[in-house]
């Protein structure tokens, strides 16, 4: 077995917002050798073949990309390079116009591709609406458990150190939530920020980073994460199209920032919440 492969086998997985999933117990390989999922033990909800594609080695774990990650990040990147080409095509129109008529006949490729692109912005989103959706029932389900054991907690039905070991995992949960629907609010505003005329009043500063990496979200995410910088082999760089895991730590930080307000907010209004429902004991 190669050592790319010795890599997953055995180690822990969670998602890149920091909850375990489960434990890598074996891979998936086609006939030439290359891997294409990983099993993984997820306790009573059984095995699970995550894409190979959407796994970063980084240390004792394996980290796991969301899907509609991958996607909105990989629409971020064509759709900067499209409206950057088209902006091109008018400069150098504008500039000489004995090149008009050449220019058209690219113009319209690139006019093609950005209509395109359109229609699969509207699927992408349309993932995020239905993951922000699963995140809220998820977050209202995590509260109820936590509003139940302190009902316990005052009736003497656990003690205060289990109640505070309940407490510390679920608000972790929380915030685990609070970082993805974060990431994706920002995900969708970039989304739509990203016209031609935007592009058109960005200035052109010289040495700037590629368009790729910027439209991977250097100001944004992978954001977000309350989770490790992530260091993972060439061959899973490939594999996911150079999607920016360079950015993971650099984006945390400044995500985090926002999250942070954003999390102490929702965790003092649910205090509130939970206190005025016991406080008439």
């Amino acid at each position: 077995m190669s050592e790319l492969k010795l890599e997953f086998v055995g180690k822990q997985v969670k998602d890149m917002y920091g909850t375990f999933m489960g434990k890598v117990v074996g891979i998936i390989t086609d006939t030439d050798g290359s891997i294409e999922s990983v099993g993984v033990d997820c306790g009573s909800a059984g095995l699970k073949q995550l894409p190979y594609e959407q796994l970063l080695v980084q240390g004792d774990y394996v980290i796991y990309i969301p899907r509609w990650r991958l996607d909105a990040q990989k629409i971020l990147r064509q759709k900067s390079l499209t409206l950057q080409r088209i902006k091109g095509l008018q400069d150098i129109v504008a500039e000489n116009d004995l090149m008009k008529d050449d220019a058209e006949v690219v113009y319209l490729k690139y006019e093609k591709r950005l209509r395109d692109l359109g229609e699969n912005e509207k699927s992408v989103n349309e993932k995020l609406e239905a993951r922000l959706n699963e995140l809220d029932t998820e977050n209202k389900s995590i509260k109820t458990v936590l509003f139940d054991a302190k009902l316990q907690f005052r009736s003497n039905e656990i003690t205060e150190e289990a109640y505070q070991q309940i407490s510390t995992h679920t608000n972790e949960l929380i915030e685990h939530i609070n970082i993805e629907k974060s990431e994706i609010t920002n995900v969708r505003l970039r989304l739509a920020q990203q016209t031609l005329e935007n592009t058109a009043l960005a200035p052109r500063l010289p040495n700037t980073p590629s368009i790729a990496k910027a439209a991977d979200g250097g100001e944004s995410s992978q954001q977000l994460e309350s989770k490790p910088t992530v260091s993972s082999p060439s061959q899973l760089v490939s594999a996911t199209e150079n999607i920016a895991t360079e950015n993971i730590a650099t984006e945390k930080s400044r995500e985090d920032k926002i999250i942070t307000k954003t999390t102490k907010r929702e965790s003092d209004s649910d205090s509130n919440w939970l206190n005025q429902v016991i406080q008439n004991e």
